[in-house]
């Protein structure tokens, strides 16, 4: 009997997490005997959320492992990829019945990691080169903290606190201290040589003040005990005390300034979104953030059939037939049928490469999959470029 209300993994992996009319379907077309029927099925979503322009892919690793084994083809973007609405991100093949069970899966994870990865990657640009700590695990069920973490940090975080989910990516977990402490110990001083006394020397000594008094008097007194050890003061202020935030941080920077205190770092946490990183990013340090990665606005992943037995036929509202995605250096992407071969972007004259490569051959793993820290840098190198183009075009070309 399960104590907690989890999947095993090896239920996702037989197909058991999976909505009913699957399930139906599967029963019907093998009564009807058309499970040697072929599909061609891609992942795709047609919009984005509101504001978004493009959207960043997760999830590539971990659908790889629920399909191998099983009887499919799978071409897919690779993960970390920065894509643009109505392109396909993942194309299955095979006999439907051998893996249509596993929809709801597979687009469960698509949809999920990509949404994290994807507002992680907008924060990403919003810092510009300033830390952005992933403090959210506290946001999700434990159970899926360690894929919460991982789609929090390939989409451009520095660092996550959670303690396993850093692990599982083979990085530092990396935190401050809780209030919980400061208000055990009932004096904020106390609290912040403590941590100092027991704390190893690679831990930076970042020292919480806002628990009592004002973030500027106790910003000052974590300088004052802590002197050089002190590397920087985190200002979590609840929004109900909150007032205007970019004005505590000036007036905060302002004093440890005057006092002699200029290299103490300021970072900021507490219900951080984009936009409040976008106001404080020429002043703080550094930003740590939870609600707003864990919970992102939904990208909205949808898997629908293209091709059966290579005719093309799809439902209203969806393009029939294969396709590929050509990009060239300056992020043009063209989608075209995909046995049609691109060399030079039609709308620049520049080289283009194919976006969907072979992930999965008859239920073998054939590409390389990527470590966490190489999909973040991925992500980071796109948003560089992004940055740099004088418009970004959020419909792809069709050719």
């Amino acid at each position: 009997m399960h104590k907690l209300y989890v999947a095993p993994e090896s239920d996702i992996k037989e197909g058991k997490v999976t909505d009913v009319y699957f399930e139906r379907a599967t029963n019907v077309i093998k009564k009807f005997k058309l499970d040697n029927v072929s599909v061609a099925m891609e992942a795709h979503a047609y919009s984005l959320p509101a504001g978004y322009e493009w959207a960043a892919l997760g999830g590539i690793e971990e659908v790889a492992h629920i399909l191998e084994e099983k009887q499919v083809d799978v071409y897919a973007m690779e993960e970390g990829t920065i894509f643009r609405m109505m392109e396909p991100v993942m194309r299955l093949e095979g006999n439907y019945e051998s893996f249509g069970q596993m929809e709801s899966a597979i687009l469960g994870i698509l949809r999920h990691t990509t949404s994290i990865v994807t507002k992680a990657a907008r924060c990403r640009l919003a810092a510009g080169d300033k830390k952005l700590l992933f403090f959210g695990i506290r946001c999700v069920h434990p159970a899926i903290s360690p894929m919460v973490d991982r789609s929090a940090f390939t989409g451009g975080c520095d660092a996550v606190s959670g303690v396993l989910g850093a692990e599982m990516i083979n990085e530092k977990p990396m935190g401050t201290m809780p209030h919980a402490m400061i208000i055990i110990f009932g004096d904020q001083v106390k609290a912040w040589k403590a941590f100092d006394e027991v704390m190893p020397p690679e831990v930076p000594r970042i020292a919480l003040c806002d628990t009592w008094f004002d973030e500027r008097i106790e910003a000052v007194l974590a300088a004052e005990n802590l002197g050089d050890k002190l590397f920087g003061v985190r200002l979590d202020t609840p929004s109900s005390r909150r007032g205007n935030m970019r004005k505590i941080v000036m007036e905060t920077k302002w004093t440890l300034k005057l006092l002699g205190y200029e290299n103490v770092k300021i970072f900021v946490s507490g219900g951080i979104d984009e936009n409040e990183i976008k106001e404080l990013a020429n002043l703080v340090d550094g930003f740590g953030i939870g609600t707003s990665i864990a919970f992102p606005p939904s990208v909205d992943i949808a898997l629908d059939i293209v091709e059966v037995n290579g005719q093309l036929r799809s439902k209203k509202g969806k393009l029939p037939g294969k396709k590929q995605v050509y990009r060239c250096d300056m992020f043009h992407d063209i989608i075209v049928p995909w046995m049609k071969e691109l060399d030079i972007c039609p709308k620049c004259n520049r080289p283009v490469k194919p976006l969907l490569k072979p992930l999965i051959k008859r239920g073998k793993i054939v590409a390389e999959l990527p470590t966490a820290r190489e999909i973040r840098e991925k992500v980071i190198s796109q948003l560089k470029t992004i940055a740099k183009l004088p418009t970004f075009e959020p419909e792809p070309t069709f050719l």
